[in-house]
C-alpha cells in the first residue's frame, strides 16, 4: 500500500465559496462542492464556523470542527451540555444532531457560548 496523508487536519482553517451570504462566528453547514452557507437548526452537514463575513460567491475561511469555537446561542445552554446548530448559524442544547460540548453556560439567546467541536 503506498503512502497517504490527509488532505485537511482537525482544527485547521480551509477555504470554501459562501453560497449564502455568511456572518463571521456562525455556524457553517455544507451546500455543495466546497460551498458552505449558515448552519439551520438540527444541521448534520456542520463544516465548522466562519472565520469572517462573506458575500454570495466569496471565499470564506472555515475553522473545522476539532476545536474550542465561540459560536452565539440560540437559547440557554449549560456547561456540559451536548450541542447542535441552532438556527441562522447558531449553536442550541440539543442531541439530535450534536457537534460538541459547551464549555461555558449562556443563560439565553443571543450570548457567545465557547463550545468543544469535534470531528463528525
Amino acid at each position: 500500500m503506498g503512502d497517504y496523508l490527509p488532505k485537511f487536519q482537525p482544527a485547521t482553517a480551509v477555504t470554501f465559496t459562501a453560497s449564502a451570504v455568511v456572518t463571521g462566528g456562525q455556524a457553517v453547514e455544507l451546500t455543495g462542492a466546497r460551498t458552505v452557507g449558515p448552519a439551520g437548526a438540527a444541521s448534520t452537514k456542520y463544516a465548522g464556523v466562519a472565520g469572517h463575513s462573506a458575500a454570495i460567491g466569496e471565499k470564506v475561511t472555515v475553522h473545522l470542527p476539532g476545536c474550542v469555537q465561540r459560536l452565539i446561542s440560540a437559547g440557554a445552554i449549560n456547561a456540559g451540555d451536548r450541542v447542535q446548530c441552532g438556527a441562522n448559524g447558531t449553536v442550541a442544547a440539543g442531541t439530535t444532531a450534536p457537534i460538541g460540548t459547551a464549555l461555558t453556560t449562556a443563560g439565553a439567546g443571543g450570548v457567545a457560548v465557547e463550545v468543544l467541536d469535534r470531528p463528525v
